[in-house]
């Protein structure tokens, strides 16, 4: 797996394209010369986090004969005040909705968060504390 930057601007706005030609932007912020053209990296971040998550969820959900119609993530985290301002924790809620088993979704979210989510393992490996949790809305 490769992914490719390109730099946009005379400041911090890049582009990152991978092998299908697919992008998305990055930008630093205004304080340090930011322009908000793009999402910050450790944004994007959190975004793996809910997105890799969602996959196996969606993808067991799906096994099991769930009626799933939509799922909302919010994804937030705690960074350190001293540099590197690395990740010490984050949340991870999930807002099902559907006529769906609650039991079948704990279990999801559960295999997700502690077996599947490559990106949540490997923060989990270096020592950021992943907490989540879940409603479920009926359609």
């Amino acid at each position: 797996m490769t992914v490719n930057l390109k730099r946009l601007d005379d400041a911090f706005n890049l582009e990152a394209s991978n092998q299908d030609g697919l992008t998305v932007q990055t930008d630093g912020s205004p304080a340090i010369g930011g322009r908000n053209n793009g999402m910050r990296p450790m944004e994007l971040v959190l975004a793996a986090v809910g997105s890799c998550s969602s996959i196996d969820i969606i993808l067991l959900l799906k096994k099991q004969r769930q009626d799933l119609q939509d799922l909302r993530i919010a994804v937030s985290g705690q960074r350190k005040d001293a540099e590197p301002r690395t990740f010490t924790a984050i949340q991870v809620a999930y807002e099902f909705v559907g006529k769906l088993d609650e039991k079948k979704v704990e279990r999801a979210c559960r295999l997700s968060m502690e077996k599947l989510c490559s990106v949540s393992l490997m923060l989990k490996a270096g020592g950021v504390i992943i907490t989540w949790d879940y409603k479920i809305v009926p359609a």
